[in-house]
C-alpha cells in the first residue's frame, strides 16, 4: 500500500476535521492554529481508518496498480534477461556446430586430397612400368643403310609402350617430323627426339647417327627420367615449346 497515496488522502481528511475543531474553539474563544500545525497534526495522526470509504478503495486500487506494474517490469526484465542467456547459449551452440563442420569439412577435404594423390602416384607408377617395358629393344632390329618415316615409326610403335606412343609421335613430329637424321646447324641437335648435345645419345648406342632405334630407345629413356613419361614430356612441351 503506498504511503505516499494515503498520507494525502489522510491529510485531505484531517484537515477538513481539524479545520472543524478549530472553528469551534475559535467560537468558545480558543487560538486559532496556523495552517502548518494542522497539516502536521494531520500527518501524524490521521490512519487509513479515519479516510472516507470511497477515498479509502481509491488509495487501495492505486496502491495495487503500482504493485501491478511492479510486477509488470520485473516479469520483462525477467523475460529479457532470459532471452539474452538463450540467445547467447545459441550463439555459443552455433560456433561450436561451425568450428566442428569447418573442421569435418577440412578433414574431408585433406582425405579427399590424399586420396588423389595417392592415386596420381599409382598411376606415375603404372606409367614409368609401362614406359619402361618396351615390347623391342633396339638391338633386336638389324642395321639397315637408310629407313623411310614409315620404318622408323613402324620401329617405333614396336618400341613405344601403347598408351604411350602417341605423345613420343607428337614430340618427334614437332623436333624433326620422323627425319632421324634432322640437324639444327644454330644449336647442333640432332636425331628424330633433336638430342643437345647430339653426342648424348651414345649412351644408348654407338650407332645413334645413323640407327633410329638407337636414337628411339635414348628419346625413350630420356622422356622416362625426365618427365616420367613420354606423355608427361609431350605436356611439358605444349606449355614451352620445348621439353
Amino acid at each position: 500500500m503506498s504511503r505516499i497515496s494515503v498520507r494525502g488522502f489522510a491529510v485531505a481528511s484531517a484537515t477538513a476535521v481539524t479545520t472543524v475543531g478549530a472553528v469551534v474553539g475559535v467560537a468558545s474563544g480558543d487560538t486559532l492554529p496556523s495552517n502548518d500545525n494542522f497539516e502536521a497534526t494531520a500527518a501524524d495522526t490521521t490512519l487509513l481508518a479515519d479516510i472516507p470509504a470511497g477515498q479509502q478503495a481509491q488509495v487501495q486500487t492505486a496502491s495495487l496498480t503500482q504493485q501491478a506494474d511492479a510486477q509488470a517490469y520485473a516479469a520483462d526484465a525477467t523475460a529479457k534477461k532470459s532471452a539474452e542467456e538463450s540467445a547467447r547459449l545459441q550463439a555459443a551452440k552455433d560456433a561450436k556446430a561451425k568450428k566442428e563442420s569447418a573442421e569435418e569439412k577440412a578433414e574431408a577435404e585433406a582425405k579427399a586430397a590424399k586420396a588423389a594423390k595417392e592415386a596420381k602416384e599409382r598411376e606415375k607408377e603404372e606409367s614409368q612400368v609401362a614406359s619402361r617395358s618396351a615390347s623391342r629393344d633396339a638391338s633386336s632390329f638389324s642395321p639397315q643403310g637408310s629407313y623411310s618415316v614409315a620404318e622408323v615409326q613402324a620401329m617405333a610403335r614396336q618400341m613405344i609402350p601403347g598408351d604411350q606412343f602417341q605423345c613420343f609421335s607428337n614430340i618427334v613430329n614437332h623436333e624433326s617430323t620422323w627425319n632421324y637424321k634432322a640437324s639444327n646447324p644454330s644449336s647442333g641437335a640432332y636425331g628424330l627426339v633433336q638430342a643437345l648435345p647430339a653426342s648424348k645419345m651414345s649412351s644408348a648406342g654407338s650407332d645413334w647417327q645413323t640407327n633410329p632405334a638407337t636414337q628411339i630407345k635414348w628419346g625413350l629413356n630420356y622422356m622416362n627420367e625426365r618427365y616420367d613419361s613420354p606423355c608427361g614430356a609431350w605436356q611439358f612441351w605444349q606449355a614451352n615449346n620445348w621439353y
